[in-house]
């Protein structure tokens, strides 16, 4: 079973809290945070690390077990593994202006014609969203991320989409799970796991509670 649990992580950008959690988090975190430029990127780094450890407990899975980890703006997202031998990857993505230039470039061409023949700007920003972060999650299930060119695997959107294409070095079946986070964010889970449980909002504030 693959579990997904996203946070926003704005009660970090309050400094009393920040300190609280950055106090729970181990020393590389800690390291990893304080090599970081600005408010946002460290709240992003604490605050991913304490809902992937929140979920360590809640499932109680081991040391062992897959999990993946993404941010962006003002939100986190984790997802882990309860079974063995399993993939996973995940991606959540702010929603801005949909660059038209990124995905002819790197999607596969029927990816980029759904988009680019899109006329309703809100449907293509939709389109553009869904297919980043169904392509990030798959590269990122794969362990290769960014190395993995985006073009070497074709996606169909859908409830839910599905690979048309995958590379051959990867032959086993993936399967996903997206939804809309916090109004203008987009996620999806990619898994070898068919379980992929539905994405659950989180408070950080409830780890001190």
């Amino acid at each position: 079973m693959i579990r997904t649990w996203t946070a926003s992580i704005v009660p970090l950008y309050e400094e009393s809290f920040y300190r609280l959690c950055y106090g729970q988090v181990p020393a590389f975190r800690r390291e990893k945070a304080d090599r970081m430029k600005g408010k946002q990127v460290r709240a992003q780094s604490i605050g991913v690390w304490l809902l992937y450890e929140w979920m360590k407990r809640e499932y109680e899975t081991g040391a062992d077990t897959a999990y993946n980890l993404s941010h962006s703006g003002d939100y986190v997202l984790c997802s882990v593994s309860t079974g063995q031998d399993t993939k996973v990857g995940c991606d959540i993505e702010e929603m801005k202006e949909p660059n038209l230039k990124i995905a002819r470039r790197f999607f596969c061409p029927a990816e980029y014609e759904q988009i680019a023949g899109e006329k309703n700007r809100t449907l293509q920003q939709e389109y553009f969203y869904r297919y980043w972060v169904l392509k990030e999650s798959f590269a990122k299930a794969t362990r290769e991320g960014l190395a993995l060119g985006m073009d070497t695997f074709e996606i169909a959107l859908g409830s839910p989409s599905i690979l048309v294409r995958q590379p051959e070095k990867y032959p086993e079946e993936y399967h996903y799970r997206e939804a809309s986070v916090g109004g203008g964010y987009r996620a999806a889970v990619c898994s070898t796991d068919p379980g992929i449980e539905e994405i659950i909002q989180a408070d950080l504030r409830d780890l001190q509670r």
